[in-house]
């Protein structure tokens, strides 16, 4: 292969093969990929406008059958710290929400064994009738086919009902790698990688915004991780014209702090700050049908996410008001909206706050 005609291809927006972006990820300098990723983006997203978005992260429950040897979250339905959030909790939650200028909830669950279709569409109305103009980004692929296989209804059927109750966005929690042999090492109760891929392509049919992550640096190989990524292309070049499908990928490193891989497996997180902006830069590269690409600030820090608006990333997320998940394994960056904006102003770029849609809401907070 020709690293100069993969690079033209790449900057004419054409769709390479998992080989020719295995062979870019492992020969191209950090340079020549940086510059690469950085001008598809001015091609996708021309200007300096970089987007974040005032959220907040609420666990549903921390109960999960799944007991991903990544998570130190999740708990046994019988143990002592184990909980499902209750109504008077969410409103002080959103009500904080509210007075810090954000209006959307990210609801992350589990698999939980006693939680049917019937919770979730009543918790959904009832925080949509309490909270008229809360936008809900919640569940996720893994927690869909949960409860398309415990009631008996198709894919399609469980996001309908969730869409009547009040979902308006899908969040792209539990794709991890998408690749099977991965998968069945780290999540064997999790959906499979074609079950996630097909929550989604049912949800842009619906026509329901979603999002993409990786999570990457445990035992997947650079091979899975661009087979990844053309998996997510290959979704998102299926979408209805009339769908936005997926509006952001988000590329994030495991986080191992009391995970069963790091304490049992001996399996740590050994990304380097420059193989994360790498795979971002890849990413871009890999997914010209994908609008935004985000730089998780939450695991690899601050600096590192202004550089990674430098390599193709024109989103640096949400200022996470709360996040309990990646935190419980090691990953402690905060950073609140004076600091958010600060942080893109002092990259070379305009502070936007958007909302899901990645629509703008003001110029500057």
């Amino acid at each position: 292969m020709n690293i100069n005609i993969l690079i033209e291809k790449a900057l004419n927006l054409e769709q390479l093969s998992v080989a020719e972006g295995v062979y870019l990820l492992k020969n191209i300098s950090t340079a020549e990929l940086m510059f690469t990723a950085n001008e598809i983006r001015k091609k996708i997203i021309p200007g300096k406008r970089v987007t974040w978005i005032i959220d907040r992260n609420v666990n549903i429950t921390n109960v999960c059958i799944s007991k991903c040897k990544f998570c130190s979250f999740h708990r046994n339905i019988d143990s002592t710290d184990a909980y499902i959030t209750s109504i008077e909790e969410y409103r002080q939650k959103i009500n904080e929400l509210f007075a810090l200028g954000g209006n959307q909830l990210l609801l992350q669950g589990g698999l939980h064994p006693k939680l049917g279709l019937s919770f979730y569409t009543e918790l959904f109305r009832n925080l949509r009738n309490i909270f008229p103009k809360l936008k809900l980004h919640a569940l996720g692929p893994p927690e869909i086919v949960y409860l398309s296989k415990k009631e008996k209804l198709s894919i399609g059927e469980v996001l309908k009902k969730l869409i009547d109750a009040g979902l308006d966005s899908l969040p792209g929690a539990g794709a991890e790698i998408l690749v099977d042999n991965v998968r069945n090492e780290l999540s064997k109760i999790k959906c499979s990688s074609q079950e996630w891929l097909d929550v989604m392509h049912e949800a842009h049919i619906l026509n329901l915004t979603t999002t993409a992550t990786m999570m990457f640096g445990h035992i997947e190989t650079p091979e899975n991780r661009i087979e990844h990524l053309v998996k997510i292309r290959e979704t998102q070049n299926k979408k209805p014209a009339n769908s936005k499908g997926f509006i952001a990928f988000i590329p994030w490193t495991f986080q191992d702090c009391g995970t069963y891989l790091k304490d049992k497996c001996n399996i740590s997180n050994k990304i380097s700050n420059e193989e994360y902006i790498r795979m971002l830069a890849i990413s871009r590269i890999m997914l010209p049908n994908i609008t935004n690409i985000q730089a998780s600030w939450l695991t690899v820090g601050k600096e590192v996410a202004q550089i990674c608006l430098h390599a193709g990333a024109n989103d640096l997320g949400s200022v996470m008001i709360e996040e309990n998940v990646i935190s419980s394994a090691g990953a402690n960056y905060k950073i609140n909206k004076e600091e958010m904006q600060e942080v893109i102003t002092d990259a070379g770029f305009e502070p936007q706050l958007r909302n899901q849609e990645y629509e703008i809401i003001n110029p500057t907070m």
